[in-house]
């Protein structure tokens, strides 16, 4: 169990100094966490709906380590209760039932505890205040948190270079387009120099350059003081491989696996995987899934193909997709042979992709 005092040893939250942590102590824990939300009564005036669940459950006995120093990172649909559990780790949600603790404290009872060493960025919210420009307002975040005014500026510039925002500093947030408004918001979360860092979605709605850029800066931010643990919620599978020390996976509010991702590709190499790119048309998608020695078949639509991904048990069962294929009249434009993705497993655990509903 995590204690409270004097746990990580003593900070200075305004500048950013740590002095001898305890890297023994886990930066984030979770113990059972668990999320429910009551149907309303009313929404917006009006009666729920009856055939609704009177409850829905978000967490439901989530349980985690995520040590000093370590990037983990957080994946699932959308829905899974990756937001929700952010929430409750920053202090800005209370948990139903369980507990949670950032470095030693309990988010809980300690909350006043946790936040001057946390800051927390999530993709797609709006950020700031309309009225000043992209500098005014991280000045104003910087100060919020106590950062002294001999650093702040120095911070700030460092900031806008990093995301290739420094063109847009004097302008007011209200004028900048959906992109620019994350990447300060990006920028806002760094000024602080946390210790402990949640990044929900950052590169939501960024350009790839950009995104390069940020992915980038995280690796380098981690180097430089050991200590520092960053939480990171992504859709975006590579960005997950390359970046992630470990990763969970989470879905209707329960971890479906939690390893680093060379392990957890190593789930599905029991099975050969294949590629097939097809031409539009009716090519008998239908009856893959059912095929002898077929495992699993996913499609994914593009526009002038169907890209077809199979897990076989054995990679004589190819054959029979092949025949499958064309005898229902598909034309198959390439064929190969894949290593195991992190998609793979996320298929195989959850039964889609990140970019299906269900």
């Amino acid at each position: 169990m995590p204690t409270l005092a004097g746990a990580s040893g003593e900070q200075d939250t305004a500048r950013g100094a740590y002095n001898a942590p305890d890297m023994s102590t886990p930066a984030i824990r979770t113990e059972a966490l668990r999320r429910t939300y009551k149907k309303p009564k009313k929404r917006w005036g009006k009666p729920a709906d009856p055939t609704a669940p009177a409850e829905f459950v978000a967490l439901d006995g989530v349980s985690l380590d995520v040590q000093p120093g370590e990037l983990f990172g957080l994946l699932g649909p959308n829905g899974a209760g990756k937001t929700t559990l952010i929430k409750i780790l920053t202090t800005l949600l209370a948990p139903t039932s369980g507990q949670a603790w950032i470095d030693g404290h309990d988010v809980v009872t300690h909350p006043h505890a946790v936040r001057p060493i946390i800051n927390m960025v999530s993709g797609g919210e709006s950020s700031g205040y309309g009225i000043l420009n992209v500098r005014e307002n991280l000045w104003l975040f910087s100060r919020i948190y106590g950062v002294p005014n001999a650093d702040v500026t120095a911070r700030i510039e460092k900031m806008l270079d990093v995301v290739g925002l420094t063109d847009k500093a004097g302008s007011r947030v209200s004028h900048l387009s959906t992109g620019q408004r994350q990447k300060m918001n990006f920028c806002r979360g760094f000024i602080t120099d946390p210790k402990i860092l949640f990044l929900d979605e950052p590169t939501l709605g960024l350009d790839v350059t950009s995104a390069r850029a940020i992915r980038k800066y995280l690796r380098e931010w981690m180097g430089e003081k050991p200590e520092r643990t960053l939480l990171l919620t992504t859709h975006y599978m590579a960005e997950a491989d390359e970046l992630c020390d470990r990763l969970a996976i989470i879905d209707r509010g329960k971890v479906l696996a939690c390893d680093t991702p060379a392990n957890l590709k190593r789930r599905v190499q029991k099975h050969s995987i294949f590629e097939l790119s097809l031409s539009p048309g009716r090519n008998g998608f239908a009856k893959i899934g059912q095929l002898p020695g077929v495992h699993q078949a996913t499609t994914t639509d593009t526009p002038t193909t169907v890209e077809l991904k199979v897990a076989l048990d054995e990679e004589a069962a190819i054959g029979g997709v092949v025949q499958t294929v064309v005898q229902d009249g598909g034309k198959i434009l390439t064929l190969k042979k894949t290593e195991p993705t992190l998609e793979d497993v996320f298929i195989e655990l959850v039964g889609h992709g990140l970019e299906e509903t269900v």
